[in-house]
């Protein structure tokens, strides 16, 4: 599949996947200098880069699993969802889940984009649902094995 992708300044970076089978593609932080993001705040970076998706996909943007266990630094909306209909820049929302400052450097991966497909439904209000052997259990309710 194909993405049409714009770069919107001179130092933004194509996105790129570490391994020939990873589903996520980096994103790169398009800054001039580094950024601090203090403790339990929040600092928007931004990709430098806009994408055209097609009808009935949308693109995840998800943590980077090094970034977060090492660093702290993960989108602060926990998954980003950029819809098909949206062209303007990518930006992530990285948020210092950690006690101290930490400095995201220019060309840094910052998050990684999954681009998935999705259904349009249409909901249909009922009185009753059907039964399930579940029903209604919630939060725990099907053990922990």
């Amino acid at each position: 599949m194909e993405i049409k992708m714009k770069k919107l300044t001179e130092t933004a970076i194509t996105p790129s996947r570490g391994s020939k089978y990873a589903a996520g593609y980096d994103l790169y932080a398009d800054i001039k200098e580094a950024m601090t993001i203090e403790p339990h705040t929040v600092g928007k970076v931004p990709t430098g880069l806009s994408f055209q998706l097609p009808e009935g996909y949308f693109a995840g943007i998800f943590a980077r699993s090094g970034l977060a266990a090492k660093e702290d630094l993960a989108p602060a909306n926990m998954v980003g969802v950029c819809d098909s209909d949206y062209t303007g820049e990518y930006i992530v929302m990285l948020r210092n889940y950690g006690n101290k400052p930490r400095v995201v450097e220019p060309g840094e991966r910052i998050a990684q984009m999954i681009v998935m497909p999705f259904l349009s439904v249409e909901f249909n209000e009922v009185e009753e649902l059907d039964e399930t052997e579940r029903g209604a259990g919630g939060f725990g309710s099907t053990g922990k094995n």
